[in-house]
């Protein structure tokens, strides 16, 4: 059985007297893809921020690796090992796709030709565009910038933030294929995503947030099939 790479005890994040997370936990199995899914404003993101050092929870702890995260700052946070795609893919637009793939490794010392031809091996497309500036990219290909750059920092852990939304359904399932890809070679996945349906079939496990807190929890499966997350999320009425 794999170990937890990732456990979230007891997370409140606050905004001001408004508590966005309400005392949540869950465990990310290291080599799974785990997804919380949910309306806006469940608290998705503020999760995910908190755990990359972007907000300061009010409560709880957040263990990675057998780390504390909770008093670090988000630039020691990336060294052990975590990574985040944010909401609207945040490229540098007048740098060059290579240039904003080599900021993804600002911490690293090493070699980046490897990891370049393995983020090219999977984006074909971002190394017909190397020299292109990312803010002429299309909204899928600058998603899949976002992905790589991401990767160049070799994390152990990537969170994604949305990676589906802007983008046309047969982008959509492209960028779902890559998820399925990088998890395949051995990164462990925590995703938030509206598209449930096509977040489910990615996730070997799942939890719904409502309002702050996790209403249900299961395999991707197991909530795919359950009545409330269909009428909720899927767009499938109960069966009466």
């Amino acid at each position: 059985m794999s170990k937890n790479l990732l456990e979230i005890k007891d997370l409140s994040v606050s905004y001001g007297g408004i508590r966005a997370v309400k005392g949540i936990s869950f465990e990310v199995p290291e080599g799974e893809v785990v997804t919380l899914i949910g309306a806006n404003g469940a608290g998705k993101s503020s999760t995910l921020r908190s755990i990359a050092g972007l907000e300061k929870p009010a409560g709880g702890s957040i263990l990675f690796d057998g780390k504390e995260l909770v008093q670090m700052g988000t630039e020691q946070i990336v060294t052990t090992g975590i990574t985040l795609v944010p909401e609207g893919r945040r490229v540098f637009p007048n740098l060059s796709v290579l240039e904003n793939l080599k900021i993804g490794a600002y911490q690293r010392k090493d070699s980046l030709d490897q990891d370049i031809a393995w983020i090219y091996g999977l984006f074909p497309r971002l190394e017909e565009r190397s020299w292109q500036m990312a803010g002429t990219l299309s909204g899928g290909e600058q998603q899949m910038l976002a992905i790589g750059r991401a990767l160049m920092s070799k994390p152990k852990l990537i969170m994604m933030d949305e990676p589906s939304l802007g983008l046309a359904p047969i982008v959509v399932q492209g960028v779902f294929d890559i998820i399925k890809e990088i998890n395949k070679q051995g990164v462990t996945i925590l995703l938030v995503e509206q598209n449930a349906n096509m977040a489910l079939k990615a996730a070997h496990r799942a939890y719904v947030m409502e309002t702050g807190k996790i209403t249900l929890s299961g395999t991707g499966k197991e909530l795919a099939e359950n009545e409330e997350v269909k009428a909720a999320y899927l767009g499938k009425a109960k069966n009466k």
